[in-house]
């Protein structure tokens, strides 16, 4: 059976970006992870049964994204990274 603390992290991140409704993970006898949406006491799920990295993926682009902060040093440190031509 794999570890599931990727999986849980990624479902909790989701639940602390949305507002609405609550989310959870659910394992398969597999080892597969499903996604679980509850809307006023109703569950219905969302998408198939998956790997914990597609899991992971999947939980990661659904809500709405946060915005990474960038510092002036990690916009300076990316332009040098640049090769020039």
């Amino acid at each position: 059976m794999t570890r599931s603390t990727r999986a849980a992290a990624a479902v909790a991140r989701l639940n602390r970006r949305t507002d609405g409704p609550l989310y959870q993970m659910v394992v398969t006898g597999g080892g597969l992870f499903k996604l679980r949406e509850q809307i006023a006491g109703e569950i219905r799920e969302l998408g198939e049964a998956m790997t914990q990295d597609d899991f992971v993926r999947f939980v990661d682009a659904l809500g709405p994204q946060v915005v990474r902060r960038v510092s002036k040093n990690d916009e300076a440190f990316a332009r040098q990274l640049v090769r020039k031509p």
